[in-house]
């Protein structure tokens, strides 16, 4: 009776509840779009509803490759769901928190089945059907559960699948591709008018199946993630079902971005977005871009443009992944599984584990109880010659050299200097709007309680403005003095003028009312900055004086260093025991980061080692604001 009970529950569970894929394209064949142009809007959209492909082909009017013949890649998971992908999730959001992106967070808990292929659009409907016939015949020898057990190596943690059930999903796989691409070639030999109707090679996963937990991630952090994968039973109910998912195949090699503000373009070469919009980003066609900006293709509307960096964050590959049709293996042992044994609840929306949380809370409160000091390293605020140009001290003199403020973002007035105020061409200060950034970023510190016992600073004015500012928004001006360290100064190869800038010096800087240390002596003297220096001089130097500055301090508490935009990087990474990036890859990742662009180090002292972790608060997000004259477009036509 159970086994009776369950074919008939498959067969309901799996039954084709949308349309058929010929009647979703004869109601867009009425509305009067070309075949190929409405079968490549289904595809796009899983053939799900017509107001899904009539939404898309909307979208995608001013699309610029509408036309061309390229198909989407498909692939088939075998998917967990139930508590066992609860508790796969949880350890997904946990990891990302504690160690960082890896590889894995790139795609849902899955087991591959069969890895992407290509597949024309007017084909797409015959996988559905294999995929159906398939499951159905597998449905009686499909495993009540799937042995998983934990593998883990340097780079590599996830669940390999038991010999005897992996031999099954194989033969599935094997089935699922065998007939998908016999049915392909059959379809081939009745086509006679196309001669760009190409084979659907569908090639099963042979090797070792698994389930990944986490991928290539920096090897310091193996441990915490063993642990993490600790919490996780994979003896929990579970439902497994084989998915079909495609992609766009221009694509894969790119970044994904998501859009967290609308962007109305202000030039003819910018792009359009909509909050939550995906556009795709070609990591290797970035680098003529200028600074705070990146060139993308929207996945709403297939249009390529220009739009503000830090008006995006990353997104995950799989995000932008259609689902097309899934098949649901039941068995009897699942039918007749007790619901009350699955305490599964909604917190914010999300499912939630309590046991899981439990696990995972554990281990947090362990490594918490370690934590001793943490390094908050920090890009300094928006400098004025960023707005301005870097002529922009020739807008602010008068003819017999004083200076006065030409816009509201230009400073109120300049430190004063013993040499010449033509120096502050190349140690330029902050903007107006520098200053507050700074200022906000200290109340924001202060809010969330974070202990700053010590500043560090780059001997460039506006690294030491943007430091002054932080600790006035923390009220801590009057107690924690500013320690100037040339070393913490940036690669001296980007300087333009190819010399070492003259810099004021710490009885200037206190003359001026900044809150200077003036007893501090610098681990790296300013008369040993090189110019032009090579990219391994400067790591050689960023490694050492980091690890100078944190046996100069041994306290608890946050030590604050305000650098540049490549400070993030040179001194967290060596903390973290990781190699220097390479010279090409550093210079594009600097150019990404944003005035007040900071990360967040973490103390392990019992592990002897550091981590890196959130930031105490959010990141800083703004628009651009032009200059106005008001006599155009309002007294003037």
């Amino acid at each position: 009776m159970a086994v009776a009970e369950t074919q008939l529950y498959a067969k309901v569970a799996n039954k084709h509840r949308r349309k058929s894929t010929s009647v979703l394209l004869e109601s867009l064949l009425a509305k009067g779009f070309p075949a190929h142009i409405a079968q490549k809007a289904l595809a796009a959209t899983g053939q799900k509803t017509i107001e899904d492909a009539a939404k898309w082909l909307h979208s995608h009017c001013n699309d610029p490759s509408l036309e061309d013949p390229i198909p989407q890649e498909y692939a088939l998971y075998l998917c967990p769901t139930g508590r066992l992908h609860d508790h796969l999730q949880e350890f997904w959001k946990e990891s990302k928190r504690q160690c960082g992106k890896n590889r894995a967070h790139e795609i849902f808990p899955h087991i591959t089945l069969c890895d992407f292929f290509t597949c024309e659009d007017q084909k797409v409907e015959l996988l559905y059907d294999t995929l159906k016939r398939v499951g159905d015949s597998f449905s009686q020898c499909f495993p009540p559960s799937i042995s998983l057990s934990l593998h883990s190596s340097t780079s590599y943690l996830g669940f390999f699948i038991g010999d005897s059930h992996a031999n099954i999903l194989k033969e599935f796989a094997l089935a699922f591709s065998s007939e998908a691409s016999a049915q392909a070639a059959q379809m081939l030999r009745h086509v006679t008018e196309s001669i760009s109707c190409a084979y659907c090679h569908v090639k099963p996963c042979l090797k070792q199946l698994h389930l990944t937990l986490a991928h290539k991630f920096y090897p310091h952090h193996q441990k915490t993630l063993e642990e993490l994968a600790k919490c996780i039973n994979p003896g929990e109910s579970c439902q497994w079902v084989a998915a079909l998912y495609s992609r766009d195949m221009r694509f894969v090699h790119y970044q994904t971005l998501r859009a967290l503000f609308q962007y109305k373009p202000q030039n003819i070469d910018e792009l359009m977005i909509n909050a939550g919009d995906f556009v795709y980003v070609d990591p290797t066609q970035q680098s003529d871009v200028s600074e705070g900006w990146v060139i993308g293709t929207s996945h709403r509307t297939g249009c390529r443009g220009f739009i503000p960096e830090n008006y995006t964050e990353r997104a995950s590959e799989s995000d932008t992944w259609v689902k097309h049709r899934e098949y649901v293996f039941v068995t009897a042992s699942r039918l007749f599984t007790q619901t009350e044994n699955e305490p599964n609840v909604k917190l914010n929306g999300e499912v939630h584990n309590p046991s899981m949380s439990r696990s995972v809370t554990n281990v947090l409160s362990l490594q918490n109880a370690t934590l001793r000091r943490g390094v908050l390293v920090m890009r300094h605020g928006e400098r004025v010659d960023q707005v301005f140009g870097k002529s922009w001290l020739q807008q602010c003199l008068t003819a017999d050299g004083k200076y006065y403020r030409a816009d509201l973002n230009f400073p109120s007035t300049l430190p004063k200097r013993k040499d010449s105020m033509k120096n502050f061409e190349c140690d330029p200060p902050l903007s107006s709007c520098g200053v507050f950034q700074s200022r906000l970023i200290g109340e924001a510190l202060l809010d969330q309680g974070v202990t700053v016992s010590y500043v560090y600073s780059s001997p460039a004015l506006r690294c030491i403005q943007t430091a002054q500012h932080i600790l006035q928004g923390l009220k801590l001006d009057q107690k924690v003095k500013i320690r100037v360290e040339p070393g913490l100064f940036e690669w001296t190869k980007w300087e333009v003028s190819r010399v070492i800038p003259k810099f004021m010096d710490v009885t200037e800087l206190a003359e001026a009312s900044y809150k200077i240390d003036t007893s501090y002596r610098g681990n790296f003297p300013l008369s040993s900055l090189v110019p032009s220096e090579s990219y391994e001089e400067y790591v050689s130097r960023s490694s050492a004086v980091i690890k100078q500055i944190i046996t100069a301090c041994p306290s608890k508490g946050v030590i604050l260093i305000v650098g540049h935009g490549s400070s993030l990087a040179s001194f967290t990474r060596p903390l973290l025991g990781l190699p220097a990036r390479d010279s090409s890859n550093f210079a594009q990742g600097v150019r990404k980061i944003p005035s007040l662009g900071m990360c967040f180090c973490e103390e392990l002292k019992e592990e002897n080692k550091w981590q890196m972790v959130n930031p105490p608060v959010k990141t800083l997000t703004h628009g651009a604001n032009a200059a106005f004259n008001w006599r155009n477009g309002i007294v003037e036509d």
